[in-house]
């Protein structure tokens, strides 16, 4: 062939996928013979994850472990098909969690802080409720409100991400198998703003209502009876904090302790099973720059990753598929004469930079500042950065998502770079194109890249299902 024939065609080539809709690139990319059908799918999504989250994360538990993350492991020993995955919402290239999980759940990219509603009202059925529709049994695990963006985007319609009480009522009649993680606030008579026990609503629906890590454990509740379990106010703790609190601890199940349960309630329906597992506070971690909470919590959803595919690998009629929504602050580990040793130091952290700066007032020394930081990472910041962190806390000002009390969290990740050599670049949202990971049936249908809301069809033909 010749030099510009070949140039040309791959021209037309690349022009031809690019007019293909969701379910066509389904089928370009299908390069491989059909396979088997996948009788469950597990979704598991890294909400807010960098490539330099997953990264990071893996060398973390290299130097401390010993071992490659799962994730990359299934990457080392060529077990999955690998994508890379544009994010973009209807109505920016950079979206949010809700825009981003509507896309797989409706299918159709609708703007940033809608769940499956589209500027011009039209809504489209969430993938749950059409896997609902068809028996299988279906549910949602998370360490954020189950009521919450990514969530909520495959379970419900909603013009505003915002209505979490509304869209935990939306959740009621649904009877969905297993919803499980925080948001007590939503469910709660004492927390919600209208007062109302949606507890008991639960309850009386039919559900098995479970409160606590213990309890959840020891459920067995039959084929049928749906379950709803919610564990704490807002999201649940950073997995870093959770393990030196042992109140926490007995409170509050592990992702990895849920997505188990999860599995084990589901997998009762002979038709099948869908569930979605979402590691929701390494979003809140990259917003917060803090490297502490964003690490061991992506090492907390890499040990959820396990738990999938170890059932997967057993079963071999599950789709396992892995990814993120959204990349999120960019962060990465930069070059210097001692980032080796300043990297290792994450291996001593004991809190998050969300449980130092909450335990600060104005009423601290530099001193005690300093003390607080060495007893909670092993860094030993100076008198004057000391100082300079105390000088927020005249007037809590800083802006940033999830900082209700408008903490320091930049000026403080600003200080730590120069003692970890992790260096950040933003404290929101990317539009990096993101990594995509499947395993089991139905993973030979995925291209190597691929829009957000082809993942909708994907799901539904790997699972036989043509109508929805």
């Amino acid at each position: 062939m010749k030099r510009r024939d070949f140039f040309r065609n791959a021209s037309l080539t690349a022009l031809g996928a690019s007019l293909l809709g969701p379910s066509q690139l389904v089928a370009a990319g299908n390069a491989k013979k059909r396979g088997k059908t996948a009788k469950n799918i597990i979704f598991l999504v890294s909400d807010g994850m960098s490539t330099g989250t997953l990264n990071m994360a893996s060398l973390l538990m290299q130097r401390k472990y010993g071992r490659q993350s799962q994730w990359l492991q299934l990457y080392e020993q060529n077990l999955v098909t690998r994508a890379l995955m544009d994010t973009a919402s209807a109505n920016s290239l950079v979206t949010d969690s809700a825009a981003a999980s509507s896309s797989w759940g409706g299918g159709v990219r609708v703007p940033n802080g809608a769940l499956n509603v589209s500027a011009d009202g039209t809504a489209h059925k969430p993938i749950l409720q059409k896997f609902k529709a068809a028996g299988k049994a279906v549910g949602c695990v998370t360490t954020v409100p189950i009521t919450h963006a990514t969530p909520a985007g495959f379970c419900v319609t909603s013009k505003s991400r915002g209505d979490q009480e509304e869209i935990a009522l939306q959740y009621l009649p649904l009877k969905f198998d297993v919803m499980m993680g925080g948001g007590l606030e939503y469910f709660s008579k004492e927390k919600r703003k209208d007062k109302a026990d949606v507890f008991q609503q639960f309850e009386q629906a039919g559900y098995a209502v479970v409160q606590d890590k213990n309890t959840m454990q020891a459920l067995n509740a039959p084929a049928g009876k749906p379950v709803l379990g919610v564990f704490y106010e807002g999201g649940l703790p950073y997995s870093l904090d959770a393990a030196q609190d042992a109140a926490i601890s007995q409170q509050v199940p592990t992702l990895a302790a849920m997505t188990q349960k999860a599995i084990s309630q589901l997998k009762k329906n002979n038709k099948g099973f869908v569930l979605q597992v979402e590691g929701g506070k390494v979003d809140w971690a990259a917003h917060a720059n803090d490297a502490g909470a964003l690490l061991y919590d992506q090492i907390a959803f890499d040990e959820a990753v396990k738990v999938a595919i170890d059932f997967a690998m057993a079963d071999k009629e599950t789709l396992v598929i892995i990814t993120t929504d959204h990349g999120n602050a960019n962060p990465g580990l930069f070059s210097g004469s001692k980032t080796n040793e300043n990297f290792d130091r994450l291996q001593q952290f004991k809190y998050t930079n969300d449980w130092i700066l909450r335990g600060i007032t104005r009423d601290f020394s530099a001193a005690q500042v300093i003390e607080r930081i060495e007893a909670a990472q092993g860094i030993v910041i100076t008198k004057d950065e000391a100082a300079a962190i105390l000088s927020h806390y005249n007037q809590l000002d800083e802006k940033g998502i999830y900082n209700p009390y408008k903490l320091p969290f930049k000026p403080l990740a600003l200080i730590q770079s120069a003692y970890t050599s992790i260096g950040w670049g933003a404290m929101d949202h990317s539009a990096d194109y993101v990594e995509l990971a499947m395993y089991g049936p139905g993973s030979e249908l995925l291209p190597p890249f691929v829009k957000n809301i082809a993942l909708h069809q994907l799901m539904l033909t790997a699972a036989g299902i043509s109508k929805a």
